[in-house]
């Protein structure tokens, strides 16, 4: 069984400051800090997602917990870039058999923009068989993007 995350924000900040900011390197970082780090797979060094290569694999990327244990890998491709707006990641993960997260950048109708954030995620065996392992995995994904959410906001505040 798939579980599904959404997370939303609206920011006091133009749509397209954010969306320059979250395809970055530094960008993805800054939100996973300070807990995780994550590395970036070769197809995507030097690079943003809006300058990705789509629909083909780019590589994995280590999620790294303090910045230097790892304990998970995210074997990236990008399935769809809307250039200042919007991505659709479908990959795989060493814990997660799919991992599916689609962020759209929008202006708001008042200042500032919409930041969403969508997660499909399936785990892989031996971890789907365990009862309730599939809540207890949406709810990990949950609190990481809110703490996502919060550090983006927290950038654009200062």
């Amino acid at each position: 069984m798939a579980a599904s995350v959404e997370q939303v924000s609206h920011l006091a900040a133009p749509a397209g400051k954010v969306w320059a900011r979250a395809i970055t390197p530094e960008g993805i970082n800054h939100e996973l800090g300070p807990w995780l780090r994550m590395t970036m797979p070769p197809g995507l060094r030097g690079a943003t997602i809006d300058d990705a290569r789509v629909g083909e694999r780019l590589g994995r990327g280590w999620l790294l917990l303090g910045g230097v244990l790892p304990v998970n890998y995210d074997d990236l491709c990008l399935a769809e870039v809307e250039p200042g707006r919007r991505f659709l990641e479908r990959s795989s993960m060493l814990s997660l058999r799919v991992w599916q997260h689609e962020r759209i950048v929008e202006p708001a109708a008042e200042e500032g923009c919409t930041v969403t954030d969508r997660l499909s995620l399936r785990l892989r065996r031996p971890l789907a068989w365990i009862p309730g392992a599939d809540r207890i995995a949406a709810a990990i994904v949950g609190r990481l993007f809110a703490h996502r959410h919060r550090r983006l906001a927290t950038h654009f505040e200062a």
